[in-house]
């Protein structure tokens, strides 16, 4: 095992373990965290997509995703609706890039554009309907349980590190119904725990816009 897959294995375990069980409560924190790696995605995507490299297999996919990661991250500690349209926009994207790649698994331009689309109308929904709660709370526990799951496959080499731009866990739960199981009872217990530990709980948007 690389270190760079050690390093990455570790990392989304502990940050899949703090959005499972107090993501809601620890959502300004993570904000920032959050943003960059999701501009950090699209980054590295768009390369992968222009150049037709390997995900993160280019010295220009990392530092474009490491720039727009940045970006993201800084607008999401500045401004708290921009910080949740991200990160409901990065569920969005999931279901919509994950729905393409189901189908066709080798559609990567078409996932890409239609994961754009489901991000943007999942981030209008979230914020026109109020429903920042409920959605902080289901994207954290499946985003959680994801990590979990992405760290446990990296470490044991089912996955590779440079599969991450596809959502590999998806053909692995689609493939086994242990691993779907699991993700999906993870998933659970973090809704469940995080409902029950924040009853009595409200986040609110900081009067002055800012995250922090």
């Amino acid at each position: 095992m690389g270190l760079q897959v050690l390093c990455a294995s570790i990392l989304a375990l502990l940050l899949g373990l703090a959005a499972l069980l107090a993501g809601y409560r620890l959502f300004l924190l993570l904000l920032p965290i959050w943003g960059f790696f999701a501009g950090f995605f699209i980054g590295a995507t768009v390369i992968t997509l222009l150049l037709g490299d390997g995900f993160l297999m280019t010295v220009t996919g990392w530092v474009v995703g490491f720039i727009l990661g940045l970006i993201f991250a800084i607008l999401s500690y500045l401004f708290y609706f921009i910080g949740v349209a991200i990160v409901a926009g990065s569920i969005g994207y999931a279901l919509g890039a994950g729905l393409i790649y189901a189908i066709i698994p080798d559609a990567n331009l078409i996932a890409f554009v239609v994961g754009l689309i489901s991000a943007i109308i999942v981030a209008g929904i979230t914020l026109v309907l109020n429903l920042q709660k409920w959605v902080i709370i289901a994207i954290t526990a499946l985003g959680g349980s994801t990590a979990i799951l992405t760290s446990i496959l990296l470490f044991f080499g089912r996955i590779e590190l440079t599969d991450l731009g596809t959502n590999p866990v998806q053909p692995v739960i689609q493939d086994s119904w242990f691993w779907f199981i699991f993700w999906v009872l993870l998933a659970a217990i973090g809704i469940a725990a995080q409902a029950a530990t924040t009853q009595a709980y409200v986040l609110e948007a900081p009067d002055s816009g800012r995250a922090w």
